[in-house]
């Protein structure tokens, strides 16, 4: 029999990571978090995770740096940072943004690496 199993997350009370997103549904295989009026600043230290992640910007721009090159991301583009590549994001204006990442992000602390 399949699995019938049915999630809803409300936003509004779903749990925070250590950098401020939101956890939001999360299967076997893909997790969803939302990240909320991020703030203009420096881009953080590059990072690579042992995952792959695809977004969309809900509002405002941002910069993607990826293995040497940079993408601009402004309110309804998508983007894709594969599994394994060095990144880093630069907020340039007040930034909303949904993503999505298989295997889940959170499982075991992976999005802590």
């Amino acid at each position: 029999m399949a699995d019938t199993t049915i999630t809803k997350i409300d936003s509004r009370t779903s749990p925070t990571g250590s950098e401020g997103e939101k956890y939001l549904a999360s299967g076997k295989n893909v997790s969803m978090r939302l990240w909320e009026n991020e703030q203009p600043g420096e881009p953080k230290e590059p990072s690579v995770r042992p995952y792959e992640t695809v977004g969309y910007v809900l509002k405002g721009r941002a910069e993607l740096h990826i293995e040497g090159q940079m993408v601009l991301l402004e309110t309804g583009n998508s983007w894709v940072v594969p599994k394994g590549a060095s990144h880093t994001y630069k907020v340039l204006e007040a930034f909303s943004a949904v993503e999505a990442t298989t295997p889940p992000a959170q499982a075991h602390g992976r999005d802590e690496e």
